[in-house]
């Protein structure tokens, strides 16, 4: 191998700081349970019966339905693009900045002013036995919970935890004994009281706009995509824990209505605004010490708190995500000792504790409610957007079953519910768009270059992409696998690396290296190589300004091998790239057709590699083979160092690779024996003199280097 450059000492760059991974499916179950019940149950029933009469449980009941294009999508998106900011992230990578901007922006006014609306509505229940005015209360609580966020998401989902546990039990029992009573009282549950009108009192037409009514009640749902970021395994855990909230959602908000006009008279609920509370009364009001309210209460209380407290964790990362963008002032980007987006957070309680001293919180957070009808509309065109822009590192873990009517009937559902809300509502919405698009074009427009995904549907018709996107969604794909990236280092730490001073080349050279050098080094037929190879033409696709890789996936492979070949500034590529001046490294990826993906995730954590601050210093400095293997593997996973600097090893001169002890999580990936450098396999024999690559977790390397010569006793 050929190599001439300056080499630049070891030591990886800083890379940004990234939100911990540590919300389960139960956090997201909670974050999206919690992000419902609040005055969808507590405050609304009232008003919906006053409109539909006994109709008003279908009414709960179809909403629950509606929502499920628009939940979907969301899966989708968040499966695909696990990152924080949600909506905006998702509307932003799609249909680009502009609409990005609307989404983050509009997402966080919209989640600020609800989440207000709850916090005000948590006062006024605390205000039953504090003696404090319900604002106050709710200012207190917002700093509160600010403070509970800025510890962190697993701080804060603990407490989630709580608050939803805690209202699902009492939910559940009220629900069960209500329905026990109603059944005593009445004798059936499908007779109705003649006291509340026809069964459809207001028409068709009262019982639709009733299910508009309602439909906000569901809109919390999706808040868990603005944290996707921080779930571990979202492909499984975000669509099911969402799925298992809609279920628990319907069946309590259906049941609990049925129990609402089963107990209480037609003109007691319609004019009230503590429903439960007062249909508890009725059933549960002899029970000691007024324990049955008592417990109505700390449900509603729970409910308010755990819709304010996932409203601040959740609209707090869209200035995060968007700061990371540039399209807000980049501090709003920063994390704090506790990896939290503390300034994001303090903006966010800042904000609604104005809005709660300022505003009519529940008459804005009603308004508000059309935007988010407004931004389900644009996610479900964001999921038709990402598929037809046919980009091939777009893999969601979940997809929208029924493509494409599931997001047109989303769409559809969605601008049909927004003009049932009034002239009030679409000039509130039409504002919050303008003010939007003002901030865009004079604040973020000048400091942004991406485009969205639909410019790949351009390029379907003719017109530009923006590649950009492929290379992020690559590094997205290897964030969304991190527990397997060991031995995806492994495959880097082994691959073949040839540098190319001068000359000219083309692919079919590289080819014939190919396979020649992978019967060498990897034992592969070099007639294999090259049929895998013939199957389909190659495409090189960026994943970053210097850097193409390209995969072939085959049952014929047993491994996965990886092919790198570096070109100087004297070597001249004889093939048709964009931008090939540009290009200085060509990647080929041979990968088994099984499992299916391999060759998308070990992609994925190349390109979050190759997009690392330093890496083309590092990477166009290096001099041989073994320290461009050095830039290509995390240093962290990585070591590179001759035996002898390891006394543990040294210990076991003359033992098969398969055969050594005392090493924890970490393999031998490489040795070095004078000129040779060789795949390491269990039958090779460690000799002195020899130098090793080690690929494993930071905490057993840096055991390993500091080790002495003495084996654990079990392992001897």
């Amino acid at each position: 191998m050929n190599t001439h450059a300056e080499a630049t000492p070891g030591g990886a760059e800083a890379g940004p700081k990234k939100l911990d991974k540590n919300l389960k499916l139960f956090d997201v179950y909670a974050m999206s349970t919690g992000a419902m019940f609040s005055s969808g149950l507590f405050l609304l029933p009232g008003i919906a019966a006053a409109a539909t009469g006994n109709s008003v449980f279908l009414a709960y009941f179809f909403a629950g339905f509606l929502i499920l294009p628009a939940m979907y999508c969301m899966a989708e998106l968040s499966t695909a693009m696990p990152k924080a900011g949600g909506t905006y992230y998702f509307l932003d990578r799609a249909m680009g900045p502009l609409m990005g901007t609307i989404g983050g922006l509009g997402s966080w006014v919209a989640v600020v002013f609800k989440s207000a609306f709850a916090l005000v509505g948590m006062g006024a229940y605390l205000g039953l036995y504090l003696d404090l005015p319900f604002e106050i209360t709710a200012i207190i609580l917002a700093i509160a919970f600010g403070a509970v966020n800025i510890a962190g998401a697993k701080e804060t989902t603990k407490l989630q935890r709580v608050l939803v546990t805690t209202l699902v039990a009492i939910l559940v029992g009220f629900t069960l004994l209500g329905l026990k009573a109603a059944l005593e009282k009445n004798g059936s549950l499908i007779v109705f009281d003649p006291a509340y009108g026809d069964f459809f009192k207001g028409g068709l037409v009262g019982f639709v706009s009733t299910i508009g009514l309602v439909f906000v009640s569901y809109a919390g749902l999706t808040k868990v995509a603005s944290v996707a970021e921080e779930v571990e395994n979202p492909d499984r855990n975000i669509p099911l824990g969402m799925t298992l909230s809609l279920l628990t959602a319907t069946v309590l908000y259906t049941l609990g209505t049925v129990v609402l006009i089963k107990i209480l008279p037609g003109e007691e609920l319609f004019g009230s605004l503590t429903p439960i509370a007062d249909a508890g009364r009725v059933f549960m009001g002899d029970w000691p010490f007024d324990i049955g309210v008592i417990l109505i209460v700390i449900a509603a209380i729970a409910a308010f708190a755990s819709t304010g407290n996932a409203g601040i964790m959740s609209a707090s990362r869209y200035p995060y995500a968007m700061a990371k963008d540039k399209l807000v002032p980049e501090k709003l980007a920063e994390l704090g000792k506790f990896k939290t987006p503390t300034f994001s957070i303090l903006l966010t309680v800042a904000v609604m504790i104005v809005v709660i001293i300022i505003f009519d919180v529940a008459s804005v957070a009603k308004l508000a409610s059309a935007f988010q009808l407004l931004l389900f509309m644009l996610v479900c065109a964001a999921v038709m957007v990402m598929r037809e822009s046919r980009i091939p590192t777009y893999k969601p873990g979940f997809k929208v079953p029924l493509y494409p009517w599931m997001p047109i009937a989303g769409i559809l559902i969605s601008f049909w519910l927004i003009i049932e809300m009034g002239t009030m509502a679409i000039a509130f919405t039409g504002m919050m768009v303008i003010a939007c698009v003002v901030w865009y074009n004079t604040y973020a427009s000048r400091r942004v270059e991406r485009r969205g995904a639909i410019f790949h549907v351009h390029e379907r018709l003719g017109r530009n992409a923006y590649e950009g996107l492929e290379h992020e969604l690559m590094t997205i794909i290897n964030d969304r696998t991190q527990a397997e990236n060991l031995s995806y280092e492994a495959v880097i730490a082994r691959s073949l690396v040839t540098d190319f001073r001068y000359g000219r080349y083309d692919f079919d050279q590289l080819v014939d290296l190919m396979a020649v050098e992978g019967e060498a080094r990897y034992k592969i037929e070099p007639e294999q190589t090259r049929a895998v190879i013939a199957t389909t033409p190659p495409i090189f696709r960026p994943i970053s300004d210097g850097v193409r890789l390209t995969r072939y996936v085959d049952s014929r492979v047993t491994e996965p091998e990886l092919f790198i070949f570096r070109f100087g500034p004297k070597a001249r590529l004889e093939m048709e790239l964009d931008n090939a001046d540009d290009v200085h490294t060509l990647m080929v990826l041979l990968c088994p057709a099984k499992p299916a993906g391999l060759d998308m995730r070990i992609g994925g954590h190349l390109a979050e590699i190759v997009q690392g601050e330093g890496f083309e210093r590092r990477w166009l400095s290096a001099r041989s083979e073994a320290e461009l293997n050095d830039v290509l593997v995390r240093d962290d996973h990585f070591l590179h160092v001759p035996i002898a600097d390891l006394p543990r090893l040294k210990a076991q001169v003359g033992r098969p690779v398969g055969d050594l002890a005392g090493l924890g999580d970490v393999v031998v990936a490489l040795i070095e024996r004078g000129d040779k450098t060789m795949i390491a396999t269990s039958d090779n024999v460690l000799m002195d003199g020899d130098v090793v690559a080690l690929v494993g977790e930071p905490s057993d390397l840096m055991t390993l280097r500091g080790a002495s010569a003495q084996l654990p006793e079990e392992e001897e």
